[in-house]
């Protein structure tokens, strides 16, 4: 699942929360989410340890009710603590805040392929463990990436043959379909870190729009041109594996909205600080003899 946001610590307003802003604590200092939920378990149930922003060192732990987080506050605030490697922590109430939701011209998400009814697509979740997730994030990091308009790339082997993209919070991509003539049949998308929504579209045969320039271009071509082209969405959660083929690959655009909170069914899902995306494809040799020339650049 996505996680949480909140707002910034109140201050001198003395109201308590469930929600405690700790600063002083994190992966950064040496402190695993797992470690810290432990230590401030011993004052009640722990719903989950969350970053409180990107630096490492500050976390949001949230309790289950305010008097665990009020016995936490004092007996953790401005203390050292043993169990936490002797660190003094710095502690603030805060409270919980999904941010704006785009619910602009919606469109229901399902959880699972088989309810999009589109032949040849496909999702298999968990289909790595939560380590190996690690091990793949550590080897594309210890590489250098290049740097695009609003997200960083790895090529390997030919260029977008296969390839690893990370996207910031708010960062999707356009509504596209990979070319028939470059790229085989099948296509996997492996998501890592944070989870996203992807839309797919299938648009009136004959019926092409000019590229957007910007995500509000993208929205704006929604809003004008829904009645021209169907539209179904899947809510990809982290280590899940997406596999396009057949019509799936071949006639429906896919796309992923340019949002930072995403609803599903009915709940609000904030994506992660960095959701990366491992693209394989196979280069075609020849051209493309698909099912569907109206969307084939080597049949137009």
């Amino acid at each position: 699942m996505g996680l949480p946001r909140f707002t910034c610590p109140r201050r001198g307003d003395g109201e308590s929360s469930p929600h405690l802003f700790v600063a002083n604590c994190g992966p950064a200092v040496g402190l695993s989410y797992d470690t810290i939920a432990s230590v401030f378990g011993a004052y009640g149930e722990v719903k989950g340890v969350y970053a409180a922003d990107d630096s490492g060192t500050r976390v949001i732990v949230s309790y289950c009710d305010n008097i665990s987080a009020q016995a936490a506050m004092k007996a953790l605030n401005g203390h050292p603590c043993s169990n936490l490697g002797g660190r003094s922590l710095h502690i603030q109430y805060s409270v919980q805040s999904l941010g704006k939701v785009n619910t602009t011209d919606s469109v229901p998400v399902s959880t699972s392929a088989s309810d999009l009814d589109i032949p040849g697509l496909y999702l298999m979740h968990d289909f790595v463990t939560a380590k190996e997730e690690e091990e793949l994030l550590a080897a594309v990091d210890s590489r250098p990436w290049q740097h695009l308009a609003k997200r960083r790339v790895q090529h390997y082997g030919y260029e977008f043959r296969y390839d690893v993209n990370e996207y910031p919070p708010g960062v999707g991509l356009s509504p596209h379909i990979d070319t028939h003539s470059a790229f085989n049949g099948l296509i996997f998308s492996l998501s890592l870190a944070g989870p996203c929504i992807m839309e797919f579209r299938k648009y009136t045969t004959g019926v092409w729009f000019a590229k957007p320039t910007s995500s509000s271009d993208e929205e704006n071509l929604i809003s004008e041109n829904k009645s021209n082209f169907l539209r179904k969405a899947i809510y990809l959660p982290p280590r899940s594996m997406l596999l396009l083929s057949g019509e799936a690959r071949y006639a429906w655009h896919h796309y992923i909205p340019h949002h930072k909170v995403d609803k599903v069914k009915d709940s609000l899902i904030r994506r992660g600080p960095r959701r990366v995306s491992f693209t394989l494809r196979k280069v075609l040799e020849g051209p493309c003899k698909c099912e569907f020339p109206e969307y084939c650049d080597s049949q137009r």
